[in-house]
């Protein structure tokens, strides 16, 4: 279940990195703090990245003997 959960958790992650770096260039325009801020052009990438190593780890793990 804990491979599942990563995977998830990964997906989520990703999501958030990418409204964010949407939301730094303009793209999506929510009257935010947020909203064309180059903070979170760069930043939105970088959690993007972390979510994708949080699936592909979570994917790759190997279930424990029985």
């Amino acid at each position: 279940m804990g491979r599942s959960i990563g995977v998830v958790v990964g997906v989520i992650v990703m999501l958030m990195g990418v409204l964010f770096f949407l939301q730094g260039i303009g793209v999506i325009d929510s009257s935010s703090p947020m909203t064309g801020t180059t903070l979170w052009t760069v930043l939105g990438p970088l959690i993007a990245v972390v979510g994708l190593v949080l699936v592909v780890a979570s994917s790759r793990r190997r279930r424990p003997p029985r």
